[in-house]
């Protein structure tokens, strides 16, 4: 159980945020806001929480749990960071911001100040400040955007399965996309609605990210061949 403590500039004048947590998210959760600029660099497929079943968007930047193969040579990701990315170790608490001390990405040493040396919001704190307000203002929209792909019944699984060089095989489950199908099959009126409300823009940004999927099955592929060294 992580202990929060409110962030405070005095107390964690030397604090340091990292983003070296990174490489062991596979499956990063996104608000509905994110889309177009994280369909340009990953795949962005529905899950379902494991407790409530409700469906979640996430940019998938690995295939297996605690792999990230969309990072850079030094180590850091070269496309979109996803604000859950950025906010890691930080929390809302009220009006105020608290964070998990203890938090990988606050326990490191090589991070970036959170705080300038006169005690104001470093470049690093303004990005979690960005990210968290974000968070707060996506969740419910993508909530509800969820929600009228399910009541127009435009959610379906993916069938998602790799064989690789040196003779793995891999098979994602519990995962979803949007059928276009569904969506074309759909009437003139309920179409029309979807346009005048932003949702088409952000349906096509979701398919239209499935063309990276092949791109993370190569770099694991080298990965495991020992070609990305």
């Amino acid at each position: 159980m992580a202990e929060m403590e409110l962030l405070d500039s005095a107390r964690h004048a030397t604090l340091r945020v990292s983003a070296a947590p990174d490489a062991g998210r596979h499956f990063v959760q996104l608000v509905a806001d994110e889309f177009l600029a994280a369909a340009l660099h990953y795949p962005i497929l529905l899950a379902r929480h494991p407790e409530t079943g409700d469906l979640y968007p996430g940019a998938l930047m690995g295939l297996v749990p605690d792999e990230n193969l969309c990072l850079g040579r030094d180590g850091t990701l070269v496309g979109y960071r996803p604000a859950d990315l950025e906010r890691q170790g930080f929390y809302v608490s009220g009006e105020n911001i608290a964070i998990d001390a203890h938090h990988p990405a606050l326990a490191a040493i090589d991070g970036a100040p959170v705080f300038d040396t006169d005690g104001g919001p470093a470049p690093a704190l303004r990005r979690v400040q960005a990210a968290l307000r974000r968070l707060h203002v996506g969740l419910p929209e993508t909530e509800q955007f969820l929600r009228r792909l399910e009541e127009h019944k435009l959610v379906e699984p993916i069938d998602l399965n790799f064989q690789f060089d040196n003779g793995e095989s891999l098979r994602l489950d519990s995962l979803y996309t949007v059928s276009l199908d569904a969506l074309h099959a759909l009437s003139d009126d309920v179409a029309l609605a979807l346009f005048r409300s932003g949702d088409l823009q952000l349906i096509y940004a979701l398919t239209g990210s499935i063309r990276h999927i092949p791109t993370l099955a190569r770099r694991r592929n080298e990965r495991l061949s020992g070609l990305d060294q």
